[in-house]
């Protein structure tokens, strides 16, 4: 099978979780996780990481699933397309709750047709509106809430993960 690669950030955790996250990271990748936290601006008291990992494809997915339990932690992962997989975007605020795009390989979300279509009969039947409706699909509360995040943490250190084969 082919391997997949992604990224991912943890936005903002709370001290106390910060190793917790590496035990569920680590559980999905089957390898010891050591991620460098460095202090979140955007949210005194917090602590950020980020990551770049290697897996087999569904890997982010299995990682979003493993973090989504805990209150007060943000994070993105993303997982790149692979031959005969397509890639992800997953995100995941306290507010918001978790949002998951599947990603092409030039990095743009695609919305699969039958969704694209469901919106376009809800807005038709006056249910919802259609450029909210698109937003949500597109992520756009989730990229608006973590963009002081992923600012605060540019320049911050990188890691490698490589999951057990």
């Amino acid at each position: 099978m082919a391997a997949a690669r992604g990224v991912l950030y943890v936005h903002s955790a709370q001290p106390a979780l910060c190793p917790h996250i590496e035990w569920a990271v680590a559980g999905v990748l089957g390898v010891p996780v050591d991620l460098t936290w460095t202090a979140q601006p955007a949210a005194p008291g917090t602590l950020r990481a980020q990551a770049e990992w290697e897996g087999r494809p569904g890997t982010a997915a299995a990682i979003t699933s493993s973090l989504m339990g805990w209150q007060r932690i943000r994070f993105e992962i993303t997982e790149d397309a692979s031959p005969g997989v397509d890639g992800s975007r997953h995100a995941y605020t306290p507010t918001l709750g978790a949002f998951t795009a599947v990603v092409g390989a030039n990095g743009d979300i695609l919305i699969p047709e039958d969704r694209l279509r469901n919106v376009m009969l809800m807005a038709a039947q006056g249910r919802v509106v259609l450029e909210e409706e698109l937003d949500r699909l597109l992520g756009k509360q989730w990229d608006e809430e973590l963009e002081s995040f992923r600012y605060a943490g540019e320049g911050a250190p990188v890691r490698w993960l490589h999951a057990a084969v």
